[in-house]
């Protein structure tokens, strides 16, 4: 079972049924966390709570439809309720990614990407962070990505919304930190996911331009989000760690 450094702390994943989500999801509750996995689709939910409880971890599914602002204000209530009475771990991964030209971009693109991009971990935090405040301990995790930090033709649109994700990471930090809750976040490069199935000649190409020169593997994202969550990082506030195989460094 690993380290169960999270035993007795309840930890909620956003886009969990999933990729980085159901790999993060299933490593927090090896380490012993009891984890709500959160999403839209039923069945792909159950199947990830059927996992970690076969690995004799603790696991419940949550419907989730954070398109909008009550959306994410009722998850957040059911997660509590679920979690009995508390929610002492956050991870924002929830996100979309659609990419094209920007005079081509449907409005409605616009609207969607940013609504589940940024305005979700942005109730969602507004929800649980302050009651972790007042516990004087807690951890967010937000999911960004490296093209955060460049340039990208057809880009636009993810980019700046996981952008205005790192700089709410750094804001909550100053806010929330000095009562004892973590924010951070992650920044992964291109990764083998279900969402990115029928990409793998675009995922090679980005790969090759890191030192690592491949994809990561969701559960190589995991290890990086599930640090941060955890009491090794305790003096890790505002940081933006790239997990990229060193696309960004170089």
């Amino acid at each position: 079972m690993g380290s169960l450094a999270l035993t007795g702390r309840v930890a909620l994943v956003t886009g969990a049924t999933s990729g980085i989500g159901a790999a993060t999801a299933t490593l927090l509750a090896e380490r012993g966390a009891h984890v709500l996995v959160a999403g839209r689709d039923r069945a792909r939910g159950e199947s990830v709570v059927g996992t970690i409880r076969d690995r004799g971890g603790r696991a419940d599914f949550v419907a989730a439809d954070l398109r909008t602002a009550q959306g994410a204000r009722d998850l957040a209530r059911e997660a509590v309720a679920l979690g009995g009475g508390r929610v002492d771990v956050l991870i924002n991964n929830a996100g979309i990614f659609p990419f094209g030209p920007t005079d081509q971009t449907p409005e409605g693109d616009v609207d969607a990407v940013y609504d589940l991009n940024v305005k979700a971990p942005f109730h969602l935090v507004a929800a649980l962070a302050p009651p972790m405040a007042e516990r004087g301990e807690g951890a967010v995790v937000n999911v960004s990505t490296m093209v955060a930090e460049y340039g990208v033709a057809g880009m636009a649109l993810y980019s700046s919304s996981k952008a205005a994700v790192n700089l709410l990471t750094k804001a909550w930090a100053a806010e929330y930190g000095p009562r004892g809750v973590r924010i951070n976040a992650v920044e992964p490069g291109p990764t083998r996911t279900e969402g990115t199935a029928g990409m793998d000649e675009d995922l090679d190409a980005l790969a090759a331009q890191a030192p690592a020169g491949r994809p990561a593997a969701p559960e190589e994202v995991a290890e990086a989000i599930a640090y941060l969550a955890g009491d090794a990082a305790s003096f890790v506030h505002g940081a933006v760690l790239a997990v990229d195989g060193g696309r960004t460094a170089v």
